[in-house]
């Protein structure tokens, strides 16, 4: 039980090295439950120091998250990669979360010969030596790095999203299904960045 209370250290990076990698990324997705918008990736390289008490996104408030943006870019090679509703609705959520990883890591800077994945979902398109981590977020600053990215840039546009559809919350609640986001849907009905195939969409627009 103590590790739930440890924060993330280089433990994982440091034996990728040791068996020889070069560039270590990690990789983390946020948006996997939400009813709208997209579901995003980041792939993190540190190259530098990470902030004081980085850790898993979720448990960062948005203040504190905003606060170590400055430090992380600054802390590594970072790219963002995403998977729209379209293709959501076209490939599934797992397929598309594991799309917007790809996009992620091929988007970085140099190309990373060890990943380190949250969770315990392999992508069919991984070729390289990796480490599947269940709660990586919260045990590796590779990981947690990009978390934080991840869910930072995707809040940024769920919140931008808002403001040219209102009504939803989604500025505070980022497309996930809330009351008010409920609320939303019964007064203003289904909008273009709505998962259609996910069960709550698809019962308003298939009674």
């Amino acid at each position: 039980m103590a590790d739930l209370f440890a924060l993330p250290d280089l433990a994982y990076e440091a034996r990728a090295k040791a068996r020889g990698a070069r560039a270590v990324a990690g990789l983390d997705e946020v948006g996997r439950g939400p009813w709208a918008g997209p579901v995003t990736a980041c792939a993190f390289i540190l190259t530098g120091d990470t902030p004081e008490g980085l850790t898993d996104s979720k448990k960062l408030p948005p203040r504190r998250r905003a606060a170590m943006l400055p430090a992380l870019r600054d802390a590594g090679l970072i790219a963002i990669g995403e998977a729209s509703v379209e293709e959501i609705d076209r490939l599934n959520i797992r397929q598309a979360t594991h799309l917007a990883m790809r996009r992620a890591v091929e988007g970085l800077a140099i190309e990373p010969d060890h990943l380190l994945i949250d969770g315990t979902d392999r992508p069919a398109w991984v070729d390289r030596p990796h480490d599947l981590i269940k709660r990586g977020d919260a045990r590796s600053l590779s990981i947690s790095a990009a978390s934080v990215m991840a869910k930072t840039w995707r809040d940024e546009g769920m919140t931008a999203l808002a403001q040219q559809f209102p009504g939803y919350g989604w500025e505070t609640n980022m497309g996930y299904g809330t009351s008010a986001h409920l609320d939303g849907l019964k007064c203003h009905g289904v909008t273009p960045h709505h998962r259609r195939s996910f069960a709550p969409i698809r019962k308003i627009l298939c009674p």
